[in-house]
């Protein structure tokens, strides 16, 4: 008789065990501050909190019902920023407008892309005799490496170049910065010395 008391008290200790589990408190926190950010529809915010709660324990139920956010928040995000993106965008140059030189400027061709919902069209346009020429096509490809990650509009490109979209809606300012590599390795990231370049949306 005297072994049930011990049997209970060991199963009540585990459960205070689990339940004191500095991860897994940290996770529900992060799980139940995300869905209050997607219940005001602060998509992005509620993004990244679910990314991190479907990493810290993503073998338990919140960990697998986060990484179910994750990917359709990030359909969401995604259809949200390219309603933005569609049209024809024109080069700056690769610091922002209001860094600009007068070199831009003086350059006799212009390159420009145009974004539609499943390609990006690139083009360079003779200042001079404004004929319009096709460089190359790109399909409109999203990188997801890893579908727990909170990242939406990072695009890969045939060559395998990997560029994060930074879009600022108020001035219709689109960023790209090069940020990564696939090749027969895997994926070399680039943290120095990134191309990158600036257009504004002409059409």
């Amino acid at each position: 008789m005297k072994k049930y008391p011990v049997l209970l008290v060991l199963l009540l200790s585990f459960k205070c065990f689990a339940q004191n589990d500095p991860k897994i408190a940290f996770q529900k926190s992060r799980y139940e501050l995300a869905v209050s950010y997607y219940q005001k529809a602060d998509f992005r915010k509620a993004l990244d909190l679910f990314s991190i709660a479907s990493r810290l324990k993503p073998e338990n139920e919140l960990g697998k019902e986060s990484a179910k956010k994750v990917d359709a928040l990030k359909t969401i995000l995604r259809n949200d920023v390219l309603g933005h993106l569609v049209g024809t965008w024109k080069m700056t140059g690769d610091k922002p407008v209001w860094a600009q030189t007068n070199d831009v400027n003086q350059n006799e061709i212009e390159e420009t892309i145009e974004i539609s919902q499943d390609k990006i069209l690139f083009y360079e346009t003779d200042k001079k005799t404004q004929t319009k020429k096709l460089i190359k096509t790109e399909d409109l490809k999203y990188y997801n490496k890893d579908a727990s990650d909170g990242i939406f509009s990072d695009i890969i490109l045939s060559d395998g170049t990997i560029w994060s979209c930074l879009l600022n809606e108020e001035t219709n300012v689109l960023h790209v910065i090069n940020v990564a590599r696939k090749n027969e390795t895997g994926i070399e990231k680039i943290t120095e010395n990134n191309e990158e370049a600036y257009f504004i949306k002409v059409k």
